[in-house]
């Protein structure tokens, strides 16, 4: 039996992964309904923004190292919007507890 809170809050969860204003608009999305799914993925997703907007960074300094990020980024991405369309709170690889723990804030 799928989870309906999960079911519930799919679309918002994948709107999220869809750049920078698709997280905001997720999260306005959700401020009415109060999803915890959603807000899962709304979480991961930022910490995802500011991991881009870092590699971002660092290629200014060192080009390999911040392609070298930038894939592994990509790599996250792919994870947490597989999780978001198949309704499962899948963290990304190291960070995502960091991301749900240092993202608190947001809900």
């Amino acid at each position: 039996m799928e989870n309906v809170t999960a079911r519930e809050g799919r679309t918002i969860a994948t709107i999220a992964y869809l750049t920078f204003i698709g997280t905001i608009i997720a999260f306005l999305m959700n401020r009415e309904k109060r999803n915890s799914f959603a807000l899962f993925h709304i979480r991961q997703m930022f910490g995802l923004i500011i991991l881009l907007f870092i590699s971002n960074t660092i290629y200014s300094f060192n080009q390999w190292l911040g392609e070298a990020l930038w894939v592994i980024s990509f790599a996250f991405w792919a994870i947490g919007l597989y999780g978001a369309i198949t309704m499962k709170e899948l963290k990304v690889p190291f960070l995502g507890g960091k991301f749900q723990e240092w993202f608190r804030f947001i809900d």
